[in-house]
């Protein structure tokens, strides 16, 4: 591949560990982001990135769509989209929605408004989540199960994304890639996601507060494996003005308390455990059927949660910036 590989919000988890897994390989990349987050870890991963010179950073939001048009004129060569700018967390998405409806939904437009401008587009990857299931489905989730009400407003922004992708690629002939990321976790993570919060508080000697709920479970899925999921799918898009939507998860449902387990055992340290009343926006369980994924790009997730846990807490005791 010659051309470059656009990356919105490059200085995010995903979109970071996806910027320097292409940049290791070679390719160019041009990322932007609004760096809304940690600032702390939002320059940690920048630092990691702008050490190669084939990385180009432009702090920009994608909700200004004559920025990007702007910023595509410039680039022409850009031929891949992978599009992983968003806000993010379930429990913020109920305290104040109208952010998630800016950031995911009119940025989501936006983008792909002026992708229109683009005459090499080979490939648009998209993020969605797993949180577009909400609770009422059978498990494992399916991408052929039809999807029910949204749990938060930040499940409704994500699968109005999905919604959204599919006109375009009707429309325009966008070929056009959703994932549905299923807790994705790992080094330079969210420090909002549960497991960089257990971590932080049984460092600091905090109470970790954990839902009382029985069967309260996540498929927890490695940073790595998300990183090679997306490498895999780059190459294979679909049919033009069709589109593809995929589980990307680990395959396999694990008990929140054996993350915390595991935490406990890689930092050395006992949590104090504070039981709580599951919030009515989060689901129970979540579980990923991937077969289409494995089957469509020849991957297979590798990293099972007791060493994706010793590696996180690796990189917590030594790295973490918070």
């Amino acid at each position: 591949m010659s051309g470059t590989i656009f990356v919105t919000g490059v200085a995010g988890f995903i979109g970071s560990h996806v910027a320097y897994a292409l940049l290791q390989r070679g390719y160019r990349v041009l990322g932007v982001d609004a760096e809304v987050g940690h600032p702390a870890l939002i320059r940690s991963r920048l630092a990691r990135l702008e050490a190669h010179k084939a990385f180009q950073y432009v702090t920009l939001d994608i909700t200004n769509q004559a920025a990007l048009e702007e910023l595509f004129k410039a680039s022409p060569s850009i031929e891949i989209i992978l599009h992983f700018a968003a806000r993010a967390g379930v429990r913020q998405s109920k305290l104040n929605p109208y952010p998630y409806i800016d950031a995911n939904i009119a940025g989501h437009v936006s983008l792909l408004e002026a992708c229109r401008a683009l005459q090499k587009v080979r490939h648009i990857i998209y993020a969605s989540s797993s949180a577009v299931y909400g609770s009422s489905i059978s498990l494992p989730f399916t991408e052929k199960q039809s999807i029910g009400r949204p749990e938060s407003f930040y499940a409704a922004t994500k699968h109005m994304n999905e919604l959204t992708a599919q006109t375009y690629a009707h429309l325009y002939g966008f070929p056009l890639t959703g994932l549905r990321f299923f807790t994705v976790y790992g080094p330079y993570g969210r420090p909002d996601m549960a497991y960089y919060h257990f971590a932080r508080d049984i460092r600091d000697g905090q109470p970790v507060s954990l839902w009382s709920n029985d069967g309260l479970s996540r498929d927890f899925t490695y940073i790595d494996d998300v990183v090679t999921a997306i490498l895999n799918l780059i190459p294979l898009p679909p049919e033009e003005g069709t589109g593809h939507i995929f589980n990307v998860g680990y395959g396999e449902s694990r008990k929140v308390a054996e993350l915390v387990a595991l935490l406990e055992e890689s930092l050395g340290k006992s949590a104090q455990l504070q039981l709580s009343a599951k919030p009515k926006e989060d689901v129970l369980q979540t579980w990923a059927d991937n077969t289409a994924l494995r089957e469509y790009c020849s991957w297979q997730p590798k990293v099972v949660l007791e060493e994706g846990i010793a590696h996180f807490a690796h990189w917590f005791q030594r790295n973490s910036p918070i």
